[in-house]
């Protein structure tokens, strides 16, 4: 997943990264607004991470959530074959 797909999905994925990320307010979320430049000053602001710290903690969770959509592609697909 890219943070473009992030940025056009806020809506519905803001709540995973609030999650994530639990020091965040629905304020930070407002202004975050799917900006990846944002969040990370954000997780600066909130956790006292250096810059390149945020930065790792978000690009590994954008891996995480690409595991995590990966798996449900292919459940999805073993799903709609039939059984043997």
């Amino acid at each position: 997943m890219n943070w473009n797909h992030i940025k056009a999905d806020w809506k519905q994925i803001k709540g995973q990264v609030k999650s994530q990320w639990g020091k965040l307010t629905d304020d930070d979320m407002t202004l975050i607004e799917g900006k990846w430049d944002q969040l990370v000053a954000k997780l600066q602001e909130r956790y006292g991470y250096q810059k390149d710290k945020a930065e790792r903690e978000v690009d590994m969770y954008l891996r995480k959530l690409d595991a995590q959509n990966q798996n449900q592609a292919q459940q999805q697909r073993h799903d709609g074959q039939p059984h043997r």
